[in-house]
């Protein structure tokens, strides 16, 4: 189970009526986006998964007019503007010879961000474009204009090329979550809960890219739920090399697990994996320091019905408020919802491990904080905290430098 987690997002970006649509049809052969000579069409991006060959799973996002006029029409571009940081590579599209600010603009936020663009030129069959223009842009932004009509099949392959030749390795490759700290023949024990907020007859997707990944490495994976890891720890004719748990539970596992056996949790792993690590190591510890009236922020990047066991909206504030023995305000966000509040009035933002997002849209929901030097922090690393096993649960990834 691969899960959406490792399908590079590619965004199209341009003004109304400039073919981006149009773009999606033609790239995967099917009339997937509406296309209409009706300016506007495309209200809220749109999304679509297709498979190019050397990559893999792709999601293509259509997105609204970025010069939508009116009220709805800014919310539109509001929202086109959203999806930009997130994605892991753009492709911009001009026609009519007009390269103006809107897609300078565009190309600016893209430098910004270090994201990866691609500039066409659409509707060549329509208006030609002007040579002088297309060398002017290529030297500026030190780029290839792509020229398309989607009337010309024979395009199609040239810009999937252009497209593979565009999007970086680590958008679509496949990282090890634990590769560099097992080793063929390991045995590691993972603990899986079994409550409410638990998913009916399988397991989480965090628990099952470890197992695969522990399978990768030609490791043995055993499964047991809290309950039943003593008796699994005593049957193993060795000791775990590593002992991987849901962070829920870490104190009554770190009883059970013996100190000299490696310990840490699903979400702490996949932290360690998105990138970022370094930046949750130096936030969590503002757990000690927060004080009374401040407000943290819970971001979580599904959504899910809430049980009265949910770890992120329910359980992660009572510990943190027991923990710091302060009145605290918490925020929850899931999916991709805009934060309400100025990033700033957090004392701290605390994200999920971000199993069904992309390393980059990971990125993208922290950037504002980071940039403005907000303390962040991890639900697995949190939890570890205030169980008083901070040090313990990222002992083997120290190890391993």
């Amino acid at each position: 189970m691969k899960g959406n987690e490792h399908k590079p997002n590619i965004g199209i970006f341009g003004r109304r009526n400039y073919g981006k649509s149009s773009l999606i049809n033609f790239v995967t052969n099917q009339a997937i986006a509406i296309v209409s000579p009706t300016a506007g069409t495309t209200t809220d991006p749109v999304r679509k998964s297709m498979e190019i060959g050397g990559i893999g799973p792709v999601v293509w996002i259509d997105t609204a007019g970025i010069d939508d006029v009116g009220d709805l029409g800014r919310e539109r571009v509001d929202r086109s503007l959203q999806v930009m940081p997130a994605v892991d590579l753009a492709i911009i599209l001009f026609t009519d010879n007009r390269f103006e600010q809107i897609e300078r603009d565009l190309v600016r936020q893209c430098a910004e961000r270090e994201t990866p663009f691609l500039i066409v030129c659409s509707q060549v069959d329509r208006v030609l474009p002007d040579e002088s223009l297309i060398t002017k842009i290529e030297q500026e932004f030190n780029t290839k204009v792509f020229r398309l009509t989607v009337s010309d099949p024979s395009l199609r392959e040239p810009l999937i090329e252009r497209i593979r030749e565009a999007l970086p390795q680590s958008a679509y490759s496949h990282r090890s979550l634990l590769g560099d700290v097992i080793s063929a023949g390991d045995t590691v024990v993972m603990v899986t809960p079994i409550d409410s907020s638990a998913p009916e007859g399988r397991m989480i997707l965090p628990q099952v890219q470890v197992l695969r990944d522990i399978m990768d490495n030609n490791a043995v994976a055993v499964v047991c739920r809290e309950t039943e890891l003593a008796q699994t720890l005593a049957g193993l004719k060795t000791q775990p090399r590593l002992v991987v748990t849901d962070s829920q539970v870490y104190p009554m596992v770190a009883d059970v697990v013996p100190d000299e056996v490696f310990l840490t949790s699903f979400s702490v792993v996949l932290a360690r994996a998105k990138g970022l690590f370094d930046k949750y190591m130096e936030g969590t510890p503002t757990i000690s320091h927060l004080r009374d009236g401040d407000r943290v922020l819970l971001l979580e990047s599904c959504t899910h019905n809430v049980t009265c066991e949910d770890i992120g909206r329910v359980k992660l504030p009572k510990l943190i408020s027991k923990f710091t023995g302060r009145q605290l305000d918490f925020d929850v966000l899931g999916g991709a919802s805009p934060i309400a509040r100025p990033v700033t009035d957090y004392a701290l933002v605390i994200q999920c491990g971000g199993c069904v997002i992309t390393q980059r849209q990971l990125y993208a929901r922290l950037e504002p904080a980071v940039r403005a030097g907000v303390p962040v922090s991890n639900y697995g690393l949190a939890l570890a905290y205030v169980a008083g096993i901070f040090d313990r649960s990222v002992r083997i990834f120290k190890q391993s430098k």
